[in-house]
């Protein structure tokens, strides 16, 4: 499991799926408020800076996972129509 230096306070928990390797998960908000706070950048500053060096980069199938937290409307906004509606019964 891969964890993202410097960004300890951001994480939320481990992500798990079926047959892979855990997940450090993080939240995207966290990680903007970190940067802001500690590297005294403004919020669209630091998405950009972590969507180019950290949300955008792939280092192996163990690389973190970061969370947009959103609920299921603001889900179907931003994805859109074309995927339609997918369900995992419980």
């Amino acid at each position: 499991m891969l964890i993202a230096d410097g960004l300890d306070d951001a994480l939320i928990g481990i992500g798990r799926r079926c047959g892979q390797p855990d997940l450090a998960v993080y939240s995207t908000e966290k990680c903007i408020q970190i940067l802001v706070e500690r590297d005294g950048m403004d919020e669209d500053e630091a998405r950009e800076y972590l969507e180019f060096n950290t949300f955008g980069a792939w280092v192996d199938g163990e690389t973190p996972v970061w969370v947009e937290l959103m609920g299921v409307q603001e889900l179907k906004d931003t994805i859109g129509d074309s995927e339609g509606d997918k369900c995992l019964d419980q």
